[in-house]
């Protein structure tokens, strides 16, 4: 699939997810990740007016280091508030303009649904156990790489995601909320 983004036609090896638990190291965070990342910025536990906020202050930040800025939402809010994509499932990206598109995938259904989606790239989680997701099921470095393997797009591994993990695993795509 082509990648719809005008100024970059790669996908960020690295990227920062943005939390409520990681909110006050943020800043600190950006300026350590090589340049030319990305941030995905969800922060949905804010209300609008302080989460567009919180959104242009770290936006700008990140475009200083050359990093994209992906925004928790659908590519028409993504659009709306200058972000370089959205993010989220594939039911959410389906529609909207043209944008980067980074679609949620835990299995073989949801890389599908990715696909139809025009998914630029796929998040596919949980590879490790998480904090997000206690006691959840993880998918373990064979599977996550089988599954990968089905993927049409880039596919970033998410989910205990550490440099440390992903070199383990020989993965270049990866995200973390913790683990950078």
């Amino acid at each position: 699939m082509a990648n719809r983004y005008p100024l970059r036609t790669e996908i960020p090896d690295i990227w920062l997810i943005s939390d409520a638990r990681n909110d006050a190291r943020l800043e600190t965070a950006l300026a350590h990740l090589p340049h030319g990342s990305g941030l995905i910025f969800r922060h949905t536990h804010l209300d609008e007016r302080r989460r567009r906020a919180r959104f242009a202050k770290l936006a700008r930040i990140a475009r200083m280091r050359g990093h994209l800025v992906i925004l928790s939402g659908s590519a028409a809010l993504a659009r709306q508030w200058g972000a370089d994509g959205a993010y989220g499932p594939a039911g959410l990206l389906a529609r909207g303009p043209a944008c980067l598109r980074l679609v949620t995938a835990h299995g073989l259904h949801e890389i599908g649904k990715a696909h139809r989606a025009r998914a630029d790239a796929l998040l596919l989680s949980p590879v490790f156990p998480t904090r997000s997701h206690p006691g959840a099921d993880a998918l373990g470095a064979t599977r996550f790489r089988l599954l990968a393997s089905r993927a049409l797009v880039p596919t970033i591994a998410l989910g205990g995601m550490t440099r440390r993990r992903a070199k383990a695993i020989g993965w270049k795509k990866w995200a973390a909320i913790d683990g950078l």
